[in-house]
Parts: structure tokens; C-alpha cells; sequence
């Protein structure tokens, strides 16, 4: 882990394609500690060698909590990114995301797939369910998203990147080309990256944006109006809990970072600031996580 010094930033940023990320002045941490990099592979293997756990992916939905949906329908299994055929002109919105029967942190495109020889490898289809064992297993917790946001920025209050103004291709684990149809590997990599394969930024921390998105203790809300001017703040709502029968009324978690999946002309949100929401029951292709150790 990373020891952090706590200090005060602003958090978020202001634009008008980006609204959730509306920013909040005078935003302070604590000091803590946090992890180099991503949970591997080998790392979340440990945890499941030594405790049995099995991750949301892998266990088939039960016929007393959804009984209209069909025996197939219920089998255990994650989404996956397909990219659209290579003679394809249009592709529906989200139309690169397939529900795989058979695919988990073991096997992250499906039954036939492996994690052979990628033990370096970010962990993913990690539901926040699964983030939380993990956490509580080896001591320590999902960060807030105001530690995130503030470790991800290595110092660079305000910068764009987490290096700096500049978008660099060389700097984190993107898409380079015209999403979803074909990606020029400019970066080295097409998929997943092994962590630790891009500079670290100023706080000696790896892949904070791209590769994968990350999990954050918070609840979304649309911009951190309610952060400004505190300390050590997270967005809670005690009064909701998750009913996946009804994902509109969901609570959802932040995560932050971005992914490989992230290009210029699509999301775009490799940075610090960057956010999306996303059903405390899901895990994809692209969503990983790092924990945090707070000082007493």
C-alpha cells in the first residue's frame, strides 16, 4: 500500500457533457493508506482458496426470489464485452454488452475462457458485494470516493489527467480508435492490462484511471454539492436498500477511473474526476477495485 498525506482539494469538475461530476470546493481527506494497484488475480484467488467464497457471478439467481424468469434465465453468469462484427456499420447503444452464462473472475468472457498466466491481472466481474468480502477478509475497505478522487489526482489539484492537462495514449490502459469498432492498440494493449504496465502518477499509485473501473463506498448523486467545505464526506442513503426485482429504484455505487473500454469519442472518462453509477449487483468485464487501510 501507498501511505497518502491528507490534505483539501476541489473535487470534480465543471462541464456541461458531464454534469454528474459537478465539483465541490474545499473537499478534505484524512491521511490513509491505499493500495499500488488494482486486486489481481492471484491476490482475490488467495481470498477464495482460504475463505470458499463464491463471487454474485457464480451463483445461480434462486426460483423463490425470481420466479417468472426461466431456468435458463437464472443460471449463474456476468456481462461481457463483444465487440460488434468487423463488417458492422451501426451497433445499438450498450449492444456490446452480452450476458454470458459461465463467465466470472475465473473465467471473464465465458465458461471457455481462463485466468491461466494472469495472475498480474486486475481482477474483474467484481460485484461491490464481493469488493466488501474481500475487504473485510484481509482488513481494510472500499475507499470513499472523495479518497479515490483524491489519491487518483497525485497531487495535481485541478490537472485533467491524473498526470496532468495533456491526454496521453502512453499514460493509462484505454481505447485508441473509434469505439466499439475497432481499437489501433496505439497503447499497447487491446483488452485488460497486466497492473503496473503505465506510469504511476505523483503519488507512486498504478492504473487509477483506465483499465478498470473501480468500486467506491459512495451512493450516486448527481455532483458532490453536498461535499463542499467537508471532511472526509461520503454520500450514504440509510433509507433505501437494493432490490435487484427492481433495478430502477436501486441504489447505485459510484466507481471511478474508466476502463479500457473508455475512448474519446465514447465515455471519456479516464480522469480523476470521472464517475459513473453502476447496481451494487453487478460485475462486467471492466470493473475491478482497490481498498483503502484509514488511520486511527
Amino acid at each position: 500500500m501507498v501511505f497518502i498525506n491528507g490534505g483539501t482539494f476541489r473535487m470534480g469538475a465543471d462541464s456541461d457533457r458531464f454534469p454528474e461530476e459537478r465539483s465541490a470546493d474545499n473537499v478534505s481527506v484524512s491521511s490513509f493508506c491505499i493500495d499500488a494497484h488494482e486486486v489481481t488475480n492471484a491476490e482475490f484467488a488467495k481470498f477464495v482458496k482460504e475463505t470458499g467464497y463464491k463471487t454474485v457471478a457464480e451463483i445461480p439467481l434462486s426460483k423463490e426470489e425470481f420466479p417468472d424468469l426461466s431456468e435458463e434465465q437464472r443460471l449463474a453468469g456476468s456481462l461481457v464485452f463483444q465487440p460488434p462484427k468487423e463488417d458492422a456499420q451501426t451497433v445499438a447503444f450498450l449492444g456490446w454488452w452480452t450476458w454470458t452464462v459461465g463467465a466470472n473472475w475465473q473465467h471473464p468472457f465465458g465458461k471457455d475462457s481462463s485466468i491461466k498466466n494472469k495472475d498480474n491481472y486486475p481482477v474483474v466481474h467484481i460485484s461491490y458485494k464481493d469488493a466488501e468480502a474481500y475487504a473485510k477478509w484481509i482488513g481494510k475497505s472500499i475507499p470513499t470516493e472523495a479518497q479515490w478522487e483524491y489519491a487518483a489526482r497525485g497531487g495535481l489539484d485541478g490537472a485533467t489527467y491524473a498526470w496532468g492537462d495533456q491526454y496521453s495514449e502512453k499514460r493509462a490502459n484505454t481505447w485508441q480508435g473509434i469505439f466499439p469498432f475497432f481499437n489501433t492498440k496505439a497503447d499497447g494493449y487491446k483488452g485488460l492490462a497486466p497492473v503496473g504496465s503505465f506510469p504511476s502518477n505523483g503519488y507512486g499509485l498504478y492504473d487509477m484511471t483506465g483499465n478498470v473501473w473501480e468500486w467506491t463506498s459512495d451512493f450516486f448523486e448527481v455532483g458532490h454539492d453536498r461535499m463542499a467545505h467537508q471532511h472526509n464526506p461520503i454520500t450514504s442513503d440509510r433509507h433505501k436498500s437494493f432490490d435487484p426485482k427492481k433495478p430502477d429504484e436501486s441504489v447505485l455505487h459510484v466507481i471511478k477511473g474508466g476502463s479500457y473500454l473508455c475512448a474519446p469519442n465514447y465515455c471519456s472518462r479516464y480522469r480523476p474526476a470521472a464517475r459513473e453509477s453502476e447496481s451494487p449487483d453487478t460485475g462486467t468485464t471492466h470493473i475491478g477495485f482497490r481498498l483503502v487501510k484509514n488511520s486511527i
